[in-house]
């Protein structure tokens, strides 16, 4: 079948199941990264046994780590070229890796071993930038169209929240292995970890299997000849930094966006067992709400795009959240209405789809941010693009994962109290509203600065490919 004219110049069109193919691998993602993002804090501390901040510590020395492996993963990626494809090739390479090493990261043979913990954490997360950093290029790779790329990107966040949601689901799922007391099972206990271990065993399987799947409905079509990939340099990346206005600040909205929502998702097992005393089965439910809004909204953006324009999409979601948080905050803080787990639901439903629907936009800005540096230099070096976003994101985590060890050792948190002191609550319940709002607020900032409007991409787009065709 022969090409149209547009998908002659790189502006494909793709099939549902291409579509469906490549946000498979964010969910194979979420459910093997999310679920150490959102719990393994909470594992560490309550069922592994170590000191919260100990463990903020080891959280900030991982990403320390991953600030000099990201770069260097970029090159391998934009200067290699794998018999199996240049990007998609790492979706099995680093996968198999990354799958043991997760499901290694909650076993507690070395119950208590800050080593075992440093050891195990650490290998995960670097096979993750094996993944995820070809994952993230693979991206720019399929098509140049940015109408295209928004609907790639909604599908492949709808994707990842039908991994989110499962992942909310933990521990209704942990329940199921965990040891009854009084016949309530515990999965916030020593007693529970072989059901944390199989829960997560469960999980990286499933994500083998979908990276797979992704892996075999991905095909490259905008790419770096080899003679190009051979000029690519570690040091590029900081150049591409440094040139690219539009990268920073994408960047930059990744470190913010990120600490928010792992500040958040990682205090939420805290907020729901010691502020609100919640069972398994509503706890489960409160996390859902906070990935249900995704399959509501996700569909609508490339329509809500067009009506308001990227900007104004991230300023409406980011307020939205914003204001879901005012309302959790406002409830648990009045007696009267801190009980009341409908409300607390009410509001992490508004806060999640601000949250959600902004959060899972910003992928579609790295295409572009791609692209642009290949407009002003020549070079598409998406894999070194995607490791530097990489970088900034886990910068963020890194926040996400340091704050909370380091406001909970702060206001005195005990895992082994039966009740947790005013000021431990209050910290908690910052960590859920106050510190996520501030963050969302630089958010809304930053985000202001980014020029690349839908008809400037459109037009950067087709220079590119008018350039190409003339050598």
């Amino acid at each position: 079948m022969t090409p149209s004219k547009n998908e002659a110049k790189g502006f494909y069109k793709l099939s549902w199941l291409q579509r469906i193919g490549f946000g498979s691998g964010d969910m194979a993602q979420n459910l093997i990264y999310q679920t150490i993002s959102i719990w393994l804090l909470f594992y560490y501390t309550n069922v592994f046994g170590l000191d919260p901040g100990a463990a903020a510590l080891m959280f900030l020395i991982v990403r320390l780590v991953d600030v000099l492996w990201d770069p260097v993963v970029g090159t391998i990626v934009d200067k290699g070229n794998p018999k199996w494809g240049k990007y998609r090739s790492w979706l099995i390479l680093g996968g198999i890796p990354l799958v043991g090493l997760a499901i290694l990261c909650f076993w507690n043979g070395f119950s208590g071993s800050l080593v075992y913990a440093y050891i195990t954490y650490v290998g995960m997360s670097m096979c993750y930038t094996l993944v995820n950093v070809p994952y993230g290029a693979l991206n720019a790779s399929l098509t140049r169209d940015t109408n295209e790329i928004t609907i790639l990107t909604s599908t492949r966040m709808f994707m990842a929240n039908l991994g989110a949601l499962c992942v909310k689901s933990l521990p209704i799922i942990i329940a199921i292995f965990a040891p009854k007391v009084d016949g309530v099972a515990k999965y916030d206990t020593p007693e529970a970890a072989p059901a944390w271990f199989i829960t997560m065993t469960i999980f990286a399987l499933a994500g083998l299997a979908l990276l797979f799947f992704c892996f075999s409905q991905c095909k490259e079509k905008v790419v770096m000849d080899q003679k190009e990939s051979a000029n690519v340099k570690v040091s590029d990346l900081w150049m591409e930094f440094v040139r690219n206005k539009p990268l920073r600040i994408v960047a930059f909205f990744f470190i913010t966006a990120f600490a928010m929502m792992s500040v958040s998702n990682a205090a939420d097992a805290y907020f729901m067992s010691y502020n609100v005393g919640a069972t398994p089965l509503l706890t489960t439910l409160f996390m859902w709400l906070g990935t249900i809004p995704a399959f509501i909204f996700m569909p609508l953006v490339p329509a809500i795009k067009r009506k308001i324009g990227k900007k104004g999409m991230f300023y409406l979601f980011l307020g939205i959240a914003i204001l879901g948080m005012a309302l959790m905050y406002t409830f648990v803080s009045i007696p009267a209405t801190k009980s009341n787990f409908v409300l607390l639901c009410i509001a992490q439903f508004v806060k999640s789809t601000g949250i959600i629907t902004a959060t899972g936009y910003m992928w579609a800005l790295v295409p572009e941010v791609i692209a642009y540096g290949e407009y002003t230099t020549g070079k598409r070096i998406a894999g070194i693009v995607n490791a530097l976003t990489g970088i900034f994101f886990k910068a963020g985590m890194a926040l996400g994962g340091v704050v909370p060890g380091l406001v909970l050792a702060l206001v005195g948190f005990n895992a082994d109290a039966a009740e947790q002191t005013p000021i431990a609550l209050q910290g908690i319940l910052w960590l859920v509203c106050v510190i996520p709002a501030i963050l969302l607020l630089l958010a809304i900032w930053i985000i202001s600065k980014y020029e690349l409007s839908d008809e400037r991409m459109d037009q950067i787009n087709m220079e590119i490919e008018a350039r190409a065709n003339a050598e």
